[in-house]
């Protein structure tokens, strides 16, 4: 499991139902090292809570994001 998955943004999406539980198995619980929300962390970079593991944007969270009253970018 990746070691960032406890403060993720992708889990807390997931818990509340607004993530598919795909992106968990292949990434979070799988293959994290190919995860791009992992390899920023690693190297110190930024990333949105709303970019998804495959790194896309997905806008759906990012409002999720800004109507939770957490604004970025």
């Amino acid at each position: 499991m990746c070691k960032w998955y406890l403060v993720c943004p992708m889990k807390r999406f997931y818990e509340e139902g607004k993530l598919d539980k795909k992106w968990i198995e292949l990434y979070c619980k799988g293959d994290w090292k190919s995860c791009v929300r992992y390899q920023m962390e690693e190297e110190g970079r930024f990333h949105p809570d709303w970019m998804l593991p495959d790194g896309t944007l997905d806008e759906r969270l990012q409002k999720e994001v800004k109507y939770e009253g957490y604004h970025y970018l």
